[in-house]
């Protein structure tokens, strides 16, 4: 094993790197040693000058802007603007060993959160016995009468998860939070990987780089393991809100990899309890709908009678069993940030094991006591609402005025329900090339890792996206605000494709991990 001194590569791009000592630099190791598992990028990469570097960089920003891979911010300064999703080359690396245990516990994490989604619209078995608070179930906006005592195909209701994990200055990886409704960004992970192939592929090619290309197929089969009883060829597709969404995007992309219709809810109807979807050759009947458009507003006659975007009448064929929807509607009452709190006791409670992820420890502002706390103790927590996204409406209490911290406890104190607070955790991280200073500098980053969940079926996509606050010193990494992504490589054997020769009169060895191979007759 090898290592550089940092010093030995401190020129071209990653002139005055600084190795900050008190967070965890993936990349390097205390003291500036390489962290092995990137040695051969280091390599590749330090050959580079800054101009060599943009042009690379520039080449990438094409290949997205080829791809139409964007996304839309809503504020009043972007007015749902598109643009190119910032993307950095220098990728980063997991090893094999590392991201099994990884897996494994994301698998458990999901398992159990479906287990508990059941329960709490059946008997609410964890309820009775007191382990999550009822009225903590109850007051979720998320939890809807619409499915109580409804079970879908197969008993899966999350299908799809995005559990975000960062990983601390300790080493271990810790869970942020779940997300069992829609969550999105997984056409980045895709694309992400095809720009750095398209860009880098010698380097590409030295790993043994777990694909991610499978995920379309994987998500169709899960579609298709959870089709209505009865139904052989289920007609499946994705329902939209339409392209003025933030992440139309992604909705198109994974339709056409998929090779399955994208639809509106202008595009299908229900009759007799029956989902149809309207085309030139008349009525098409829908089997199974991946929606990514959120409780509310699926359903005008169930929900929202406001809502323009659903399909009148489909809560009424899900119940009847003859549509399938993915994610099932209600699932948001189990990634409400207040219940995140109890995940570890839903583990234990419904799978008689100990959690292999770590959460983080969370105070409920609703607890008088966690309440007294949090406001004692601003300046040292991340104060978050239990139902939003997009890093929307967090204050960081480190990075925070006082006119901040008291313009939020007014906000906390109407609303107590609402928020909760973790200490500010030490996201690793990264070194990422910044634009503006033509070099690379050390970035927070955290990782979204997305589950599929079917009938008699799991998968965990190897390696998910790592987002990257691409501020300095800032902890947010959603691209809403301001945040980018890097590939993240899942590797097998990252020595494996070493190979290392040398000669010896007419003898040429040739080694590649434990292999040896020696050839006469070189001359």
């Amino acid at each position: 094993m090898n290592a550089l001194t940092l010093p030995q590569i401190n020129s071209g791009v990653f002139a005055d790197y600084l190795i900050q000592s008190h967070f965890l630099d993936e990349v390097f190791e205390n003291g500036g040693l390489i962290n092995p598992h990137y040695q051969q990028v280091l390599d590749q990469f330090s050959q580079f000058s800054a101009d060599d570097f943009r042009e690379l960089n520039e080449h990438a920003k094409v290949s997205f802007f080829n791809q139409g891979v964007t996304f839309a911010v809503y504020s009043d300064k972007s007015k749902g603007v598109e643009r190119i999703f910032p993307f950095d080359l220098f990728p980063r690396i997991i090893p094999g060993k590392e991201w099994q245990r990884l897996e494994e516990g994301i698998i458990q994490r999901n398992m159990a959160i479906n287990l508990f989604i059941h329960d709490i619209y059946h008997d609410k078995l964890i309820l009775k016995d007191g382990v999550v608070p009822a009225e903590l179930i109850f007051s979720s906006k998320h939890y809807t009468k619409a499915i109580l005592g409804f079970t879908p195909v197969g008993k899966i209701y999350n299908h799809i998860s995005g559990t975000d994990l960062i990983k601390h200055c300790d080493g271990e990886y810790y869970v942020l939070e779940d997300n069992v409704r829609c969550p999105s960004g997984v056409s980045y992970v895709l694309s992400n990987r095809e720009a750095m192939k398209k860009t880098l592929f010698p380097l590409f090619r030295k790993y043994n780089v777990r694909s991610v290309q499978e995920y379309s197929l994987q998500l169709l089969a899960t579609m298709q393991s959870v089709a209505p009883e009865g139904v052989d060829n289920p007609t499946c597709v994705i329902l939209t809100p339409g392209m003025y969404n933030s992440a139309y995007y992604e909705h198109s992309f994974l339709a056409l990899n998929m090779g399955i219709p994208l639809v509106e809810g202008r595009d299908l109807f229900v009759d007799k309890n029956f989902v149809y979807m309207k085309t030139i050759y008349g009525p098409k009947r829908v089997d199974v709908i991946y929606r990514r458009v959120d409780d509310d507003f699926i359903d005008p006659l169930a929900f929202r009678p406001d809502s323009v975007l659903g399909v009148p009448g489909l809560m009424g064929a899900y119940r009847e069993g003859n549509v399938s929807l993915l994610n099932a509607p209600g699932t948001g009452a189990a990634d409400d940030k207040a219940v995140y709190t109890y995940v570890p006791d839903i583990i234990r409670y419904y799978l008689g094991e100990e959690p292999i992820l770590n959460n983080v420890h969370t105070y409920r502002c609703e607890i008088d006591s966690e309440y007294k706390y949090v406001l004692e103790n601003m300046e040292k927590l991340v104060i978050k609402p239990v139902d939003e996204s997009g890093g929307y409406g967090i204050l960081i209490g480190s990075n925070s005025t006082r006119q901040e911290r008291e313009d939020f406890r007014r906000v906390i104190t109407a609303n107590r329900r609402k928020y909760i607070a973790q200490p500010i955790m030490s996201l690793s991280v990264h070194a990422t090339f910044i634009e503006d200073e033509n070099r690379f500098e050390p970035r927070h980053i955290d990782l979204r890792t997305y589950a599929l969940l079917g009938k008699d079926k799991q998968y965990v996509l190897k390696g998910g996206l790592s987002r990257v606050a691409l501020r300095r010193g800032s902890l947010i990494v959603n691209s809403s605000q301001g945040g980018g992504s890097k590939d993240t490589w899942v590797v097998s054997d990252y020595e494996s494709k070493v190979i290392h020769q040398s000669m010896n009169g007419d003898t040429m060895s040739q080694t590649m991990g434990s292999m040896k191979q020696e050839m006469k007759g070189f001359k």
